[in-house]
């Protein structure tokens, strides 16, 4: 078996995964959209700029060794040595994308004939009424149908009303979730911005940032006075704390409103969210306050929710499925 010195590891940790598949295993590549590409294998899978998500199993990288290992199932030993013939090639050249930063043309999926079934789920997820009202009635959800699945349609907007984040998540036993051609995390799903109140909630997703709104009223606290912001799902920080930057969507937030000045984290309490907290919180100006606040009890809002109204937890036993 090989030895690898220290050096040698660095520079394989240096191959992301783009630049991996495309010299070994181009026929695994399948380009999505822009600088977007998923895997053969597993749909899913994101990779983009860089980095690399599997969202239908909650979990991501940066390097081709963090993908052999997670996904493949490679031993350490068994994953340098795939990638270590690799290793003195360049990162790969993202060069190319910011001449692609264009305005994004956000694909929109058409409207189901009504939204009864996103509607009925949204209330198992615990969601209130009056949330899920709001929602629908200025655009921020609707149902969709692709291929005999229903979705829920979540959308983000910037300063202007106009729409420019969209991700998907099914309705139905077999779940699925992803963002839609076009769609820019910058303006990831939020309810609307109080020009009075300094403070923003942050949570992970749509549906945790309508946990949160559910859980304020049923606490009499008036939602709709707060700022309720989504992260349109994980953020991974780099493997250096330090070395993070914020996610996107925050900062995008934080320069449109001025104003707030404390950052709440509800993030889940699970690896990922626990890190992206501390990430948060040690990369944040000193201008702000963040104060750590993940859910009592659960994995995540959404959880907690559901344990608050003593209805069933969706989602678990199964596993997040990829179409």
């Amino acid at each position: 078996m090989p030895f690898y010195n220290q050096e040698e590891i660095e520079k394989a940790r240096e191959v992301d995964l783009f630049t991996y598949l495309q010299a070994c295993e181009p026929q695994e590549l399948v380009h999505v959209s822009g600088n977007v590409y998923c895997t053969r294998e597993h749909d899913s899978l994101r990779i983009s700029n860089g980095k690399w998500c599997w969202f239908s199993r909650g979990i991501g990288g940066y390097s081709a060794l963090d993908y052999l290992i997670k996904v493949k199932g490679c031993s350490f030993m068994e994953a340098m040595e795939a990638v270590a013939g690799r290793a003195a090639a360049p990162p790969p050249s993202f060069t190319s994308v910011p001449r692609e930063e264009k305005p994004k043309h956000l694909l929109l999926p058409p409207p189901a004939p009504n939204n009864q079934a996103m509607l009925d789920y949204l209330k198992g997820r615990g969601i209130s009424m009056e949330v899920l009202d709001f929602c629908v009635q200025t655009g921020r959800i609707y149902e969709s149908r692709n291929k005999g699945h229903g979705n829920v349609v979540f959308v983000g907007f910037d300063k202007t009303g106009k729409a420019r984040f969209g991700c998907l998540r099914g309705i139905s036993e077999g779940r699925f979730h992803g963002d839609l051609s076009g769609s820019d995390k910058h303006y990831s799903f939020a309810l609307p911005a109080c020009g009075k109140n300094p403070a923003v909630h942050l949570c992970e997703c749509a549906i945790d940032v309508m946990s949160y709104a559910s859980l304020c009223r049923l606490d009499g606290i008036d939602w709709k006075q707060h700022n309720l912001l989504s992260l349109a799902g994980v953020y991974q920080p780099k493997k250096k704390i330090a070395e993070s930057k914020l996610p996107v969507a925050l900062t995008r937030f934080l320069e449109d409103y001025p104003h707030v000045k404390t950052v709440y984290l509800h993030l889940d309490n699970d690896g990922p969210g626990r890190m992206a907290a501390e990430a948060i919180q040690t990369v944040i100006s000193k201008e702000y306050e963040v104060k750590n606040c993940p859910p009592p009890r659960g994995k995540d809002v959404n959880d907690y929710l559901c344990r608050r109204l003593g209805i069933p937890i969706r989602g678990a036993k199964g596993k997040e499925q990829e179409r």
